[in-house]
């Protein structure tokens, strides 16, 4: 995850906007219910639809995307609220979204192509492409002026560490003693898109623990190096062009960004902030492949339908059912992993989708061991986005879904309790189906 924090003059600003326009409403909803029950405009419109409006209409969120579907074809899409609280335009089902950490799937994706393709090795030491790899040192402590300790690690990266957050990369928002090196070390920020920014000690032995971090960056560092191919052209032209994606990217055109859903600070008393669209990206050093894609909910649904099809939409086959299958099996062990205590708490809330339950990592992306509570089967994989955006994959139940909305910090208790309540509502769409 890679956000770019606002400054304090622009979430003034943004409260100035607001408080202006407090007596305007949340603009006009537009929804799309489920296939079968868009042919007749005297159907009832699904449950689904209601627990997207209750959200809006309580200020839980400016705006909200939710989309689901089957094996078969799409199951719900809505859209419903604002893009933003100081702006008359609705939230539609074309609006773009920041999707952070979502990219990690997608990068891991790219990964598995290239181990199909014999480029990579799922078990070997990684490809030494920068001694931050290929010679990894663990951070082992402070000496008594503030200065890093560091030791070689036990034993090299492998790309199933990388994938899993094994390796022992981590992040500053979670990780206080990262931060501290961070300061240290002088390292530049990660949204600089210099590789020097990446080029940081383990926390941990490969392979000892769980801990989000970097890793993903690097693996899209490797997907660059084994393909000879940028980051961003090959998203684009292996992954994003075969399945229709055509609003996914790293940087957006003049006329996405004017559809683009604004992040909104959480208040202490739970209210919405609305901030300034960030700056427009531009090409660094590297494209991350841990954090900084734009999207739409129907071209991540896309993404989530050949997952769910065992590597094949829209007429392309991306993956090899075996691959997809591989990615979504416990690649961690006994090892427990989805749980984060905040280092940063205005940028996350401490982290712990599923308390009491087993948690693992695949091959990109989190793993439930046991079923959840809002319907999802044992086995489903998921994960999100800092900005509050979420997807899940039950292959069990033969189902995906994902929800978008764009706020601040990350495992916002409201967005967390909706997407809560509208997995439940497809679960049982499912059932009376």
């Amino acid at each position: 995850m890679t956000p770019n924090p606002q400054s304090r003059r622009d979430v003034l600003k943004g409260a100035a906007v607001l408080a202006a326009t407090t007596a305007v409403g949340l603009g006009e909803t537009i929804m799309q219910s489920r296939a079968r029950a868009q042919s007749s405009a005297a159907t009832p419109r699904p449950p689904e639809d209601g627990v997207l409006r209750q959200a809006v209409d309580a200020r839980e969120v400016a705006g909200v995307v939710a989309m689901a579907a089957t094996d078969k074809g799409l199951l719900y899409e809505g859209a419903v609220g604002r893009r933003a609280l100081d702006q008359p335009d609705a939230m539609t089902l074309d609006s773009v979204f920041r999707i952070a950490s979502m990219t990690k799937a997608i990068t891991s994706v790219a990964a598995m192509q290239l181990v199909e393709q014999g480029k990579l090795k799922l078990e070997e030491p990684v490809p030494d492409i920068d001694p931050t790899l290929g010679s990894p040192q663990v951070l082992d402590g402070f000496d008594p002026s503030g200065a890093p300790r560091l030791r070689p690690a036990k034993r090299p990266i492998t790309l199933r560490h990388l994938l899993t957050h094994t390796a022992g990369f981590g992040y500053d928002m979670w990780d206080p003693n990262v931060g501290r090196y961070l300061k240290a070390a002088a390292v530049p920020a990660r949204s600089t898109g210099q590789v020097a920014s990446i080029r940081v000690p383990l926390v941990f032995d490969p392979g000892e623990k769980w801990e989000y971090g970097i890793n993903t960056d690097w693996v899209g560092r490797l997907v660059e190096a084994m393909s000879g191919v940028p980051l961003d052209a090959y998203f684009r032209d292996r992954i994003f062009t075969p399945l229709g994606m055509k609003d996914s990217g790293f940087v957006t055109t003049a006329e996405q960004r004017a559809r683009q859903a604004r992040l909104h600070l959480r208040q202490p008393d739970g209210s919405l902030i609305p901030q300034p669209l960030e700056a427009p990206a531009t090409a660094g050093e590297f494209w991350s492949g841990g954090g900084p894609l734009y999207s739409t909910g129907r071209d991540y649904l896309q993404f989530l339908q050949m997952l769910l099809n065992r590597g094949s939409w829209n007429g392309a086959r991306l993956l090899r059912p075996e691959t997809v299958a591989l990615m979504e099996q416990n690649h961690t062990g006994t090892i427990p992993a989805g749980i984060l205590k905040t280092a940063n708490p205005a940028l996350s809330n401490d982290v712990d989708l599923f308390p009491g339950a087993q948690i693992r990592w695949g091959l990109g992306y989190m793993l439930n061991v046991e079923a959840g509570p809002n319907g999802r089967s044992a086995g489903t994989v998921s994960w999100g986005g800092i900005f509050n955006t979420y997807y899940w994959l039950d292959r069990t139940r033969r189902v995906t879904g994902l929800i978008m909305t764009q706020v601040l910090p990350f495992a916002d208790r409201q967005v967390l309790a909706l997407y809560g309540r509208f997995e439940r509502a497809i679960y049982e769409a499912l059932a009376t189906a």
